[in-house]
């Protein structure tokens, strides 16, 4: 029987050091989803409808999931990128047009996470012409002097930091019965602010270049499929860590702004709001939590375009490759970061007008590629006996479709959120 017993607890220990090791892409792709744009979008719809909107949360981890588990799975079969396949299946003229638009929404991106680095920064009175090229820099040299493996370890360390935002909820000392109530009775209000706020939820978490970046990271780390059960569990971890930071991110908000009847604009707003109603430490971790959340999106963000961009035209690309090796790659993700913080350096930036005209193009591009990715899950050429399920695809296309309407809804009334 003792021998028995260990050999179960052998067994055991051997398949959580595998999961241990496999661990990282799923986890890091659902946790840089939290980033400034998503947590503005939790952070307004806390303050401003306070619980009733949390129910949304539960199908926004459903499209995620299915969305992030057909990226996993391409990734392994084929061992090519998203990118690849897009030029492979449908030819390089209609590739090229998908990728020009998806560089500039990328670029806006960008942009958008140094400005949650300066607002930030700003709560614990640093200057954006300090924090802003300091973030820049740190994230260049992260990703152009290290490799793979410790770029991901300072990601995954980035990720557990997002937590700091459940102790930010747990100290503005939120009504949990009502919370229960809310997130398993939906409330629905007819109105087009209410719809808006509703639709920018769900639609946040789950943005295009979030595709790229997942089947890259697989191909990355030189998943095989005898790994998938256990990449299946990394997506699986890491939707739920995106579903509860935006979860904590809501209640924090919707137990002190909206009993307050504070409104803002900006996730930085939150932050400054949050400490004289629920003290500094609240409002301190909030601003600290954004900060790891642009820094981190500011990191991934270019990267994802970068591998997306030299995959889609045949250059070399990879953390693990040397500038002589990939030196498209590197140049595209230098030029990415200067551009997104030069637009944050400059006085008086649009910031709104660029948020806005980036959702727009992520609303447009959004169905253009999971319409690819369906179709290309679905090829027996592609994907040999690893195609769909019927199940698979009634969850993939009923999210597809879902999530056109919503990005349709997004971009006829020019709403900027996500």
């Amino acid at each position: 029987m003792n021998f028995v017993k260990r050999m179960k607890e052998n067994s055991a220990l051997r398949q959580l050091l595998i999961f241990m090791s496999i661990l990282g892409p799923g986890i890091i792709t659902g946790s840089v989803d939290n980033d400034a744009g998503g947590i503005t979008t939790y952070s307004v719809a806390g303050a401003v409808y306070g619980y009733r909107l949390l129910w949304t949360l539960i199908p926004s981890f459903i499209a995620l999931l299915a969305v992030q588990e057909m990226n996993a799975r391409m990734g392994i079969v084929t061992g090519k990128g998203l990118a690849d396949l897009i030029r492979e299946s449908f030819g390089v003229r209609i590739t090229f047009y998908i990728f020009i638009f998806l560089l500039v929404a990328d670029v806006g991106n960008t942009a958008t996470e140094f400005a949650g680095v300066a607002g930030s920064m700003n709560i614990f009175g640093v200057s954006k012409y300090i924090s802003v090229p300091l973030a820049a820099v740190a994230v260049w040299v992260l990703v152009l002097k290290g490799n793979y493996r410790f770029a991901e370890k300072v990601f995954l360390l980035f990720s557990v930091f997002l937590l700091s935002y459940v102790v930010s909820a747990i100290i503005a000392g939120p009504d949990w019965a009502v919370i229960g109530t809310a997130l398993v009775t939906p409330t629905v209000q007819f109105d087009r602010e209410y719809i808006t706020t509703v639709l920018g939820i769900v639609g946040t978490t789950v943005a295009p270049w979030m595709q790229f970046y997942m089947q890259s990271a697989v191909i990355e780390k030189g998943l095989k499929i005898s790994d998938y059960k256990y990449t299946l569990w990394d997506v699986v971890l890491g939707c739920i860590a995106t579903i509860v930071v935006a979860f904590f991110i809501v209640v924090a908000c919707a137990a002190t702004l909206h009993v307050n009847g504070i409104k803002i604009n900006e996730a930085s707003d939150a932050a400054m709001a949050l400490q004289p109603l629920a003290g500094a430490l609240a409002g301190q971790l909030f601003a600290f939590g954004l900060f790891v959340a642009s820094i981190f999106s500011a990191a991934i963000l270019p990267l994802a375009t970068a591998f997306y961009v030299c995959e889609a035209f045949g250059f070399e690309a990879g953390i693990d490759k040397k500038f002589s090796e990939a030196p498209q790659f590197y140049s595209l993700f230098t030029i990415i970061i200067l551009i997104g913080a030069g637009i944050i350096m400059i006085p008086g930036a649009p910031l709104i007008a660029i948020t806005i005209w980036t959702q727009v193009l992520n609303a447009i591009l959004l169905p253009v590629v999971l319409v690819c990715m369906m179709i290309i899950v679905n090829n027996k050429e592609i994907m040999e006996e690893y195609t769909n399920n019927r199940l698979q695809n009634a969850i993939g296309w009923t999210t597809t479709v879902i999530l056109i309407l919503l990005s349709a809804f997004l971009l006829f009334s020019g709403v900027g959120v996500g």
